[in-house]
């Protein structure tokens, strides 16, 4: 038994969730917040067989893609200003990170 653990970007969300569904697998959704650029994320968690792994994180990666998109940095608060850079910049956002957990027991009640 594997507990999986996605963080995926909001826009890849309720494709993945509709794709999730539509192949029989479980999946927990939890609204959270990305640290770089502090944009919305979804983070999914899943329990699976461990036969069912390499067909989960395909799904995964069909239904989540990498993209670039302009962000406006966020001015240092108390850092050192010459670090910052006060124009937009071109970064890759999307994707997903997935981590793949032995689980010693799973109740379902």
């Amino acid at each position: 038994m594997k507990l999986v653990v996605a963080v995926v970007q909001d826009q890849d969300s309720n494709r993945l969730s509709n794709a999730l569904t539509k192949h029989n697998f479980r999946a927990t959704k939890l609204a959270s917040t990305g640290g770089f650029l502090r944009s919305g994320n979804t983070t999914f968690i899943v329990g699976t067989e461990d036969a069912l792994i390499p067909q989960l994180l395909d799904i995964i990666r069909d239904n989540c893609r990498s993209r670039e998109q302009l962000v406006s940095p966020i001015s240092p608060l108390g850092g050192n200003a010459d670090s910052y850079i006060p124009y937009p910049i071109e970064v890759e956002v999307g994707g997903a990170t997935v981590f793949v957990l032995p689980i010693e027991q799973f109740h379902h009640f």
